[in-house]
């Protein structure tokens, strides 16, 4: 089989993610590869390292590691927990699930929480369950924000009220890969203290770049982390990025990508306000389903 086999037209991807790829950011990865170690790549990273915050509305700083998703969840929970911690997750769908599988695999302590997967997290549940927590065992919270396998979103600034309301010091780790980009998002303002992200989705670009913003309470407790890790370690990554560097090669043609997904006005609209085309597709689609007798998967709107 040809790897480029389609027939003539321009190909449509219509799967839950990756997702299309505009031809404006096509072209932008398109120019040649540069010195990842030269000014010119410095002053490139330099511009997405400040220009990403915007898009997940944060002050504060946003690792980019060359991998999938996946690798920026390995990367939020070994820097912020130790072998033996307990986390609470909720199930939203198989990702959600996957994560866990993760955190299984790491030596961390889950416990999970919903099974229902047309539902989103309850934060009333994750206040009890934290207030029952006298001993403040659990060390996180984690959340998908927006299942991929189920459509299902969860109140994200709910739960940060939540934990506030059980008075507990648990950090907050959330999914976002499926929704960032996608569907309003505010890490700072909604007291996230990781958020996951990937490339693939909201932000318009093929697989290969994943993210993780943190916040100083996340900072703090990766100083105490005792899970091992080399190349998911924040502070290489941090120190390198204070100067515009990495401390190993980054996918640089993706950083051209990201550079002008961050510049395209249609993206910079959608990351700036509250309403979207999600926001206003979803209960529409949801009301074309029941007219047609069709049971949506998701009880959820975003």
């Amino acid at each position: 089989m040809r790897l480029n086999s389609h027939p003539s037209g321009r190909h449509f991807l219509q799967i839950p993610g990756p997702t299309n790829v505009p031809d404006r950011i096509l072209r932008a990865m398109d120019y040649p590869t540069i010195d990842h170690r030269g000014p010119e790549f410095n002053a490139l990273a330099k511009k997405v390292l400040r220009s990403i915050r915007q898009v997940f509305q944060t002050r504060q700083p946003v690792i980019v590691y060359p991998a999938s998703g996946t690798g920026a969840w390995e990367a939020a929970l070994v820097n912020t927990l130790s072998a033996g911690d307990l986390v609470l997750m909720w199930e939203t769908g198989h990702f959600a699930s996957l994560w866990k599988k993760m955190a299984d695999k790491l030596g961390i302590k889950s416990e999970f929480m919903g099974g229902d997967w047309r539902k989103p997290a309850d934060p009333a549940a994750i206040e009890k369950r934290l207030k029952e927590d006298k001993e403040h065992a659990i060390k996180a919270v984690c959340i998908v924000h927006n299942e991929t396998s189920t459509g299902v979103v969860s109140d994200i600034g709910a739960v940060r009220r939540a934990i506030d309301a059980a008075k507990h010091p648990a950090l907050l780790l959330v999914d976002t890969i499926s929704s960032l980009g996608s569907i309003d998002y505010r890490h700072d303002a909604w007291g996230v203290d990781v958020t996951v992200a990937g490339s693939q989705k909201g932000l318009m670009l093929p697989p290969g770049l994943s993210f993780n913003a943190v916040s100083e309470k996340a900072l703090a407790a990766s100083q105490t982390s005792k899970l091992p890790k080399a190349f998911w370690s924040w502070d290489d990554m941090l120190a390198a990025n204070a100067n515009g560097w990495f401390p190993y090669t980054p996918a640089t043609n993706l950083f051209y990508g990201l550079s002008e997904a961050c510049d395209m006005p249609s993206a910079k609209w959608r990351w700036r306000t509250s309403t979207c085309r999600s926001a206003r597709a979803s209960p529409r689609s949801r009301a074309r389903c029941s007219a047609s007798a069709i049971s949506a998967t998701s009880t959820t709107s975003c």
